[in-house]
């Protein structure tokens, strides 16, 4: 679980700022479960420069609660919870600081999406908030303010935890004993699973993915999983700490997941055996294959480009779709192999897909 947060400050001198806003999102690698937004009065001058800048002045924050009649949310909130921010470093060093005032040791697990984007990303000219999301087209309303800029925050962390091929995002959530612990009972870990199309992995306690599973209905996957009794199945279950998934929308970009992440993971569970195909050519070299996502308004995208599988991604613009630079940066990068062509060209051939645009 996570807790995607900003923070609007007075300024001045270092480890002498006040909060005059915060706006926090509770979010579980899928959507938004919870939320605290507010302003705060500071009990302190707030800087000119950064009234231009967020708008917040004094006489806004006259009648706002004070820290001390927040704290209380924040540390319920947020316990059990990774602390996301862009520049996580500033806002986790404000928190702490008011709760030092308050004479508490405020401790936390923080992610910093800056240093994601950089990793996930590369390349980019600019990785401040403002030009990622004008980058990404990541809609975004009232900047420099904390509800705002809060919510980017989520829209851009959900486009790197699908980018994470690698799944360090989740494997480092696990590590830090932020996952429910399994009961022996697995019908309790089966109630939260999702009746949906997605990719699954199965963790040990150190975060570990031991296997890699997909399904038109993850639910009924995974409890496929817990009926085997054979030594292996057996063994798993022993080992087994967590569950988690990542909802795929459609079957498509399910086998693509899947195929691309057992690959880059190689779970000791797993035995995959590639599909042999001949070679496999598309009927034309340009193509965007749009299908649904995994929500209402959002879309699945796969880009070939000059005969060559680029990749997937999900968008929420139309904007998106028809901008090809913009695709190149969102997209989950697919190795052109026959067999990723084989899947593509095998779905289209037995499957309708929403839409396909040749450009």
């Amino acid at each position: 679980m996570y807790v995607i947060l900003d923070i609007e400050t007075t300024g001045g001198k270092f480890n002498e700022e006040g909060i005059t806003e915060i706006a926090a999102y509770k979010y579980n690698g899928h959507e938004i479960v919870d939320q605290f937004i507010t302003l705060v009065n500071p009990e302190r001058d707030i800087q000119p420069f950064v009234v231009n800048l967020t708008g917040i002045n004094s006489g806004m924050l006259r009648n706002a609660p004070k820290f001390y009649e927040i704290a209380k949310r924040i540390i319920e909130m947020t316990e059990d919870c990774v602390i996301v921010a862009h520049n996580s470093n500033f806002d986790y060093r404000i928190l702490k600081t008011e709760f030092r005032r308050l004479g508490f040791d405020f401790q936390r697990e923080t992610l910093c999406t800056v240093e994601l984007t950089k990793k996930l990303i590369p390349d980019l000219d600019s990785y401040s908030l403002g030009k990622l999301c004008k980058t990404l087209c990541i809609p975004v309303s009232n900047r420099h303010r904390a509800e705002g800029d809060a919510l980017a925050t989520v829209k851009l962390f959900k486009l790197l935890i699908d980018k994470d091929t690698e799944k360090t995002i989740l494997k480092n959530s696990i590590k830090q004993g932020l996952a429910k612990e399994l009961s022996s009972k697995f019908q309790i870990i089966l109630d939260d699973l999702p009746s949906k199309n997605g990719v699954f992995y199965l963790h040990k306690k150190n975060g570990e993915i031991l296997y890699i599973g997909k399904g038109k209905n993850i639910k009924s996957s995974v409890n496929k999983i817990f009926l085997k009794t054979s030594k292996k199945a057996k063994t798993l279950q022993q080992l087994l700490f967590s569950i988690s998934y990542e909802l795929s929308g459609n079957e498509l970009i399910n086998q693509l997941k899947f195929h691309k992440e057992v690959l880059a993971n190689k779970p000791k569970f797993n035995l995959y055996y590639p599909k042999k195909v001949i070679k496999i050519e598309f009927s034309n070299s340009n193509l965007i294959i749009v299908d649904k996502g995994r929500s209402i308004g959002e879309k699945s995208i796969i880009l070939i480009e000059n005969e060559i599988l680029l990749g997937f991604c999900f968008v929420d613009l139309e904007y998106q779709i028809s901008t090809i630079e913009v695709l190149k940066s969102l997209i989950v990068p697919l190795e052109n192999s026959l067999e990723n062509r084989f899947f593509v060209k095998n779905h289209l051939q037995k499957n309708k897909v929403e839409k396909i645009i040749r450009f």
